[in-house]
């Protein structure tokens, strides 16, 4: 059962899924259609899931369900990865990379090889202030309130 985004209580479930590129504006208006339409129907063991969904910044797919109104089983994720892979294939993106990092550059992301952040720290082109999309937050209060936030307060801090 769809819901606004902006509705789910903070507590809500999420999984962010990082887009190897910029979607375009028509991408994202495609995707957006094909997303509504899944979380729509998403189930778990017959149960609907109060779920949303977000692309942010044309780099993120952000899932999410209230897990007080019907939990997500290990099935109902494996049928979201499912559902992920189709979007990989129609739009020519990767989502499960997760060898490359996102940081806010003024209004823009970029996104960076995680081999390399040790020395783009060095370099100085990273520092602990450097905003990052840290793709392991787990609720929408997490993205409402720290989303992005200092690497310094992630686990990119051993770098610093």
């Amino acid at each position: 059962m769809y819901v606004p985004f902006q509705d789910l209580p903070p507590y809500s479930r999420v999984w962010v899924y990082q887009i190897s590129r910029p979607l375009t504006p028509e991408e994202e208006e495609s995707m957006n259609q094909r997303l509504q339409g899944f979380v729509t129907e998403w189930s778990s063991h017959g149960n609907d899931l109060q779920a949303s969904f977000e692309i942010r910044a044309r780099h993120f797919i952000i899932l999410a369900t209230n897990e007080k109104v019907a939990t997500a089983s290990g099935c109902s994720i494996d049928k979201s990865v499912g559902f992920l892979r189709q979007l990989e294939q129609e739009f020519h993106v990767q989502l499960f990379d997760r060898t490359r990092l996102a940081f806010q550059q003024g209004n823009q992301v970029q996104t960076v090889p995680m081999a390399e952040v040790k020395q783009l720290v060095a370099a100085g082109s990273l520092s602990p202030e450097s905003l990052y999309f840290d793709t392991l937050v787990e609720t929408v209060g997490g993205l409402r309130e720290q989303w992005p936030k200092p690497a310094k307060d992630t686990w990119l801090a051993r770098y610093f």
